[in-house]
Order: C-alpha cells, then structure tokens, then sequence
C-alpha cells in the first residue's frame, strides 16, 4: 500500500494534568502531570491523541511523496481512519478525497490550523460568562484586575501638538449613532422593503468590470483585498414581511434569496448560531459571513497574510452593515462568539472550503433598553 501524510499537519506536545490520590498520601498536591502528543489537522473533528513515537513517525512523513509500507499497525490505521495519514486505496477514497479537497483550497498551513482549532460547536458562551461572573464590568475588574488604559502614553506630553476640531457633518451624526445593539423588537415585523435595501448596500453588486477571459471584478460598497470579495451572507430570517422565516443564501449578483432546507427550530438554531447570547438571537434577521476561502487564496496561494484577509473582509461589511441600519434607523450587531461547527452543518458549509467566521444582525430596536448597551453620549438612548 502506498502512503502519505495529509497535506497539513501540526504536533502539539501538551502538559496534561490529572488526579491521582496516592500523590496526594505521599505528601503532594496530588496533581500529577505528564506530556501527550496530539496530531492536528484541518480536517479533523477535534485534535487526535499520538504516542511519542508515532508523532515522530509521522513527522517524518512527506505530505507530498507516497511510500510504500506492508503490514499497517493498528495505530496507523487509526490515522488512516481519521485522514492524518491518507492512502489510494479504495476503502480509505472519503478521507483522501477530503485532503485533496483541502489541498485545492490552497491554505497557508498554520493559518488553516488556527482557523480548525478556533471553531466551537453547541457552546452556551454567554452563559458560561455569566456563570462565572464575567458579564459585568465589575465582575471583569474583579476577576482580572484593571485592563490596560484606554488611552496610549508615547513620548513627552509636553510636546504634543493640539489639532483643530472639524466641523461635525451628517457623516458625524450618522457614526455618533451606531452602537451595538442588544434590544431587538420581538414583536415587530421588519419591512421587505427595508430588508432589502439592507442586503443590497451591503452585500450587493454595485458595477463589474471584465479583467480578462474568465475573470470578472466586482464592484461592491465594502473594500476586499484583491477586489475578490469572497465572503457569502447566509440568512437566518426570522422576521420579515412577505418572506418565510428560515434559511437564506443571498446571492449578490441577482440580489435575490435562496431558500435552503430548513431547521426544526429556527429561534432555537439563532440561539446556538451566536452561542447563547439571546440579545443577538432576537434579530430580526441574523446573517452568518462566510469567506470562499479558495477564491482569496486562488490569488494569494499558500500566503501567510491570505487569512489576515478574509477576517479584514468581514470588518469592513460588519461596519458597512452598521452604518447602513443606523441610517435606516435600525439597530445592528456583530460578534464572533459563534458555533461555527452547528452553522456550517445547517448551511451546508465546510469550514475550510466556506466557513463562517462572524455573525451580523439587524431589526428595529425595542422600546426599552432591557439589557445595557454601550451609548455614553446618549444618541440611541436619551436620558
């Protein structure tokens, strides 16, 4: 059988602690910790626990070289079974596929490793956090001590030089009103019309150009490197006037949606989408930025900024997607704190082909401010 190892591959050498009781009588803490070795790989679940030798083997292993080897030991049919090791033969074809899958997307190795390692599935985060008291300011500077200052010290105070204030424009007002919000209005369609607007300001075409054969550039309202823009806005619309609540593509070109098959409780899939953080969950409509990574990567191969990228992607329309609902009178939010595992299984994604990598809202603001938000000067919510 010929043999290599798959196309990404990292070995981590872990402490790993645990409690043994005859530690404990013979005078210890009875906390004894050992080193493990674990295999990670794009492509795999969770990270797969090694023997020290068999991490030695495989970092021997050319990923792009096959080899012959006889008789397979039952450790290495295991990094068969899980797509550590892939082979030709036709029973191991789904996990050889999967690598020459990911191969095609044209990852930068560590990159592809930090982007699996980051991913969360069925995680209550928010309550987590509350669990532990972290969910107030008090409870954070009780826990971690004062944070850095929110202000930076460079060089001598003396020699600084005052700038003269701007006169404020209607660009001014519209910055100073966009704050994050956490009060949707459960009980209040969001007009078609409205929404929309909304996904054609920030997701759709706005011109094209033909650069050359096969190759077309877009146009759109938000910057992206290489002007590919790769990410797709996959809808959760729970409501909206005229549209069924459920699953969305929005395809930009057409400005048009897609109707994916459905989950069996779309407010409960919203609240596992954003990990338990229920203000969000509340949107109106929730949209999951997924990059086609191979569509960035396609110019910037194997780039070890290709990543850096795709995230500044989603910075821009998650700041275009604010300014566009806070025009509109809208409230909108952002967070990363997502299950990106359980979004992927309901769009049909594959996270290092189209994996999401933040999660947008918006809808109209409630009446009443029943979870605090962030608004100082007063413009959201006055005194």
């Amino acid at each position: 059988m010929k043999i290599r190892r798959c196309a990404v591959l990292w070995l981590e050498p872990r402490e790993v602690a645990h409690f043994e009781l005859e530690a404990l009588l013979a005078g210890g803490t009875g906390v004894v910790s050992g080193m493990q070795w674990f295999a990670h790989a794009p492509q795999l679940a969770e990270p797969l626990e090694v023997e020290p030798q068999t991490a030695q083997w495989l970092g021997s292993l050319s990923p792009t070289d096959w080899v012959e080897t006889d008789a397979l030991s039952p450790e290495v049919e295991a990094l068969l079974q899980a797509g550590v090791v892939v082979s030709e033969e036709a029973r191991f074809q789904v996990q050889q596929e999967a690598d020459a899958h990911f191969r095609a997307q044209r990852w930068h190795g560590l990159a592809s490793i930090w982007h699996a390692a980051s991913r969360w599935s069925g995680l209550d985060a928010a309550g987590e956090v509350a669990g532990a008291g972290l969910n107030t300011a008090i409870g954070l500077r009780d826990a971690h001590g004062a944070p850095p200052p929110v202000l930076h010290e460079r060089g001598d105070a003396a020699q600084r030089i005052p700038l003269a204030r701007a006169e404020r424009t209607s660009l001014d007002d519209l910055l100073d009103a966009r704050a994050t919000c956490r009060n949707f209005d459960t009980t209040r369609m969001l007009p078609q019309a409205t929404f929309a607007q909304m996904l054609e300001r920030v997701f759709g075409v706005r011109g094209e150009v033909h650069a050359a054969d096969d190759f077309d550039v877009l146009k759109k309202t938000s910057p992206s490197g290489g002007a590919l823009h790769p990410t797709e806005a996959y809808l959760v619309v729970q409501r909206v006037e005229g549209i069924a609540p459920g699953l969305y593509h929005y395809r930009a070109g057409d400005h048009a949606l897609q109707p994916l098959p459905p989950v069996d409780d779309l407010a409960r899939f919203a609240f596992l989408a954003v990990a338990g953080q229920q203000w969000f969950a509340d949107a109106h409509v929730l949209v999951a930025l997924a990059p086609r990574f191979g569509r960035t990567f396609w110019k910037y191969r194997n780039h070890p900024k290709a990543y850096r990228v795709t995230i500044l992607d989603i910075g821009h329309l998650s700041q275009t997607l604010f300014l566009s609902a806070t025009e509109l009178g809208l409230g909108a939010c952002i967070t990363a704190a997502i299950n990106e595992v359980d979004i992927e299984r309901a769009f049909g994604l594959t996270s290092y082909v189209d994996g999401p990598l933040a999660v947008c809202g918006f809808g109209w603001r409630g009446e009443a401010m029943a979870t605090t938000e962030l608004d100082p000067n007063h413009k959201v919510w006055p005194r």
